[in-house]
C-alpha cells in the first residue's frame, strides 16, 4: 500500500518497468493505499489508460480519491479485499487486465496514525486491524484471550521472533494483572523480555512482536496465493503482474505462486531490493521485495 502526504511510493521505477504500462491498458492495483503508485501507472498509460484500485481499509479510500481527482473517469476506486479479487472481477466486468500490482505493505498514513496501532513510536491502542468497519478481533482482544501456547506460535511463526516464548511468558504475566491495550505498554514489555544482548542492531526489538500480531489480527498470509492465482488468471497475453512484500513469509509465499504457476514466466530470478540510496531516502523500503511475472502468449 503506497501513497498519502509524505509517502514515498516504494521501489516505484522497478514497478514501472516491470510493469511497463501501456497508452490505453487497463490496470489493477490491488493495494491501492492512497495512490502513490497508481498515479504513476495512471501517467504512464496516459492519456487512455484505466485503473481500478482495491483496498480493505476505508480510510485510505477518501484520501485516495482525492490524489487522483485530475484523472476522472480514467480511475475507479472499490473498497475491496484483493483475496475476492475473483469475485469483484465478475462484479465489475473486468475480464482481461494489462497488468497487476500488489504493493503489500502498510502506507505511512497507517503506521503515522497512533490510534491504528501499528507501531510504537507514539502510544496508543492495540488495534491493528486494517478494516475496521468490519469489526472483527483487535491486537489487544488477542493479547487478552489467546492461550499462552498459541500466543508464543503466533510470535515465532509470523513474527520469525526467536524470543517468542519468553516474550509470551511475559506477556501472560503482565495480563494477569491488568489487561494490555497501548502500544508502547507491549514494546517495553516485549523489549525487557529479550535480553538486552539479544536486541536486533536496525530495528526495535519490538517489531516482530508487532508484526505477528498484525499479521495474525488480519489474516493477511490466508489467500494470499489464491488472489495471486486470480491476478494471473485475469492477465491479457503479455500482462505482468508485479508483487512488492515486506518479509520473508509473504516473499516466499509469492515465489512459489509465480513459479508454480505454469501460465506465466518469472521475470525475477530473485527478488529486487532497494538500492542505498532509496533506502536513505525512505527507510520503510528497507525490507521490500520485489517479484515480478509475465503472463505466456496464446
Amino acid at each position: 500500500m503506497t501513497g498519502g502526504p509524505g509517502h514515498i511510493p516504494v521501489l516505484l521505477a522497478r514497478v514501472l518497468a516491470f510493469l511497463r504500462p501501456i497508452p490505453g491498458g487497463l490496470y489493477l492495483d490491488c493495494t491501492v493505499g492512497t495512490g502513490g503508485h497508481a498515479e504513476a501507472i495512471l501517467d504512464a498509460s496516459g492519456p487512455g489508460g484505466r485503473l481500478v484500485g482495491l483496498d480493505r481499509d476505508p480510510e485510505a479510500l477518501p484520501l485516495c480519491r482525492e490524489r487522483l481527482a485530475r484523472l476522472g473517469p480514467r480511475v475507479r476506486l472499490l473498497h475491496a479485499d484483493y483475496r475476492t479479487l475473483g469475485d469483484v472481477a465478475a462484479a465489475e466486468g473486468l475480464e482481461a487486465w494489462d497488468g497487476v500490482l500488489f504493493d503489500l505493505g502498510l502506507c505511512s498514513v497507517q503506521l503515522d496514525d497512533p490510534a491504528r496501532g501499528f507501531a510504537f513510536a507514539r502510544a496508543g491502542p492495540l488495534d491493528m486491524r486494517l478494516d475496521r468497519s468490519a469489526g472483527g478481533v483487535t491486537a489487544a482482544d488477542l493479547l487478552a484471550d489467546l492461550p499462552e501456547r498459541e500466543l508464543a506460535r503466533i510470535l515465532r511463526e509470523y513474527g520469525e521472533e526467536r524470543w517468542a516464548r519468553r516474550i509470551a511468558r511475559r506477556i501472560a504475566g503482565a495480563r494477569a494483572a491488568e489487561p494490555l491495550v497501548r502500544t508502547d505498554e507491549l514494546a517495553h514489555l516485549v523489549a525487557a523480555a529479550i535480553p538486552r544482548r539479544a536486541w536486533p542492531r536496525r530495528i526495535h526489538p519490538a517489531t516482530r512482536t508487532f508484526q505477528a500480531l498484525r499479521i495474525a489480527v488480519n489474516r493477511e498470509l490466508e489467500g494470499l496465493a489464491e488472489a495471486l492465482g486470480a491476478a494471473v488468471h485475469g492477465l491479457r497475453p503479455g500482462g505482468r503482474i508485479v508483487v512488492i512484500a515486506f518479509h520473508s513469509l509473504e516473499d516466499r509465499i509469492v515465489k512459489h505462486a509465480l513459479r508454480g504457476n505454469p501460465a506465466v514466466t518469472v521475470l525475477t530470478k530473485k527478488p529486487v531490493t532497494p538500492g542505498p540510496e532509496e533506502v536513505q531516502a525512505n527507510p520503510r523500503a528497507r525490507s521490500a521485495r520485489l517479484r515480478a511475472a509475465e503472463r505466456a502468449e496464446g
